[in-house]
């Protein structure tokens, strides 16, 4: 239990006390966690390929993640929602079109495809696979160092943090209307309630959860893991024009801890620069307790 808590927070604890304020040495941990990402898809894509009665397990994985999708998904646009129309946030500025959402839409696809990739390499009898597991321990570790760095790297102090109370809003709302989806969704799954409770606080960060939840109970629910943050950032991408003129939390809250990267110049772009704070607040909260409360959930007795 405890291997498996350490494993995860050492080495994110570790990178956080490491501070790069050179923008080439930045973007170069950007570009090594990007392929990262990439290799660690492709190791769950292999191991995939490797489970018994696939086609039936599929279709355990395809069910797995329609029930967590909805639920916690679903939890988070109700909930947004609500405090949208109760307590709107208005904003000055005027929304400008998105040439680009398609293409960022195709951006998300790539990760799929490494999955793919990985899955068909993988029905290949080479004597690599066998070492799997050891490989993904080692990648993992070298890819929460990393991400520690990149956090402290953002220079976002705590004062920051907590005067942002936008972005600790939308942060305390996705965090509470995602567990209760969790919740929901284990018992519709007939799963243990901390396995639901894990699988649901990935907040969109697909490439560790599904990695993690991997590591933890096995490339079925690693993989429905995976494919529910996924979804979470396409659908995010996909509703982030339409929502962004009236719902501006519930926009923002959708779109989980990819509001401080992958998703903010959408945010910005139909919002204007006065949801940059909140957005790089609430990715910067979801990305720091993501591990800790999935490893929590995993492996600490809840």
């Amino acid at each position: 239990m405890y291997f498996g808590i350490l494993i995860a927070l050492v080495p994110l604890c570790l990178g956080y006390l490491i501070r790069f304020k050179e923008q080439k040495w930045i973007a170069k941990i950007n570009q090594v966690l990007s392929w990262m990402v990439y290799f660690i898809l492709f190791i769950m894509g292999t191991e995939l390929a490797h489970l018994d009665n696939l086609a039936a397990n599929l279709k355990v994985i395809l069910f797995y993640t329609s029930i967590i999708f909805i639920c916690t998904f679903g939890g988070n646009f109700i909930f947004l929602a609500l405090v949208d129309i109760l307590l709107p946030w208005r904003t000055t500025h005027c929304s400008q079109t998105y040439e680009s959402r398609f293409k960022m839409i195709l951006e998300s696809l790539r990760v799929c495809i490494a999955l793919v990739a990985g899955f068909i390499a993988g029905l290949f009898p080479l004597f690599i696979w066998q070492y799997s597991e050891d490989i993904t321990k080692v990648v993992l570790v070298f890819l929460l160092l990393l991400i520690g760095i990149q956090l402290r790297s953002n220079n976002i102090s705590l004062k920051q943090i907590l005067l942002n109370k936008v972005g600790i809003a939308t942060t305390v709302i996705v965090l509470l209307s995602t567990f209760l989806g969790g919740i929901v969704a284990a018992l519709i799954m007939s799963l243990p309630v901390r396995v639901g409770l894990a699988m649901s606080s990935g907040f969109g960060w697909y490439s560790l959860s599904g990695i993690l939840m991997t590591e933890a109970h096995g490339p079925i629910i690693g993989s429905a893991t995976f494919l529910n943050d996924i979804l979470r950032e396409l659908c995010a991408i996909i509703l982030i024009p339409t929502l962004i003129k009236r719902y501006k939390l519930t926009a923002l809250g959708l779109c989980g801890a990819t509001s401080m990267d992958f998703t903010l110049p959408m945010l910005q772009k139909g919002a204007g620069v006065s949801i940059v704070p909140p957005a790089i607040v609430q990715g910067f909260l979801l990305t720091l307790i993501m591990p800790i409360f999935m490893t929590l959930f995993n492996y600490g007795g809840i």
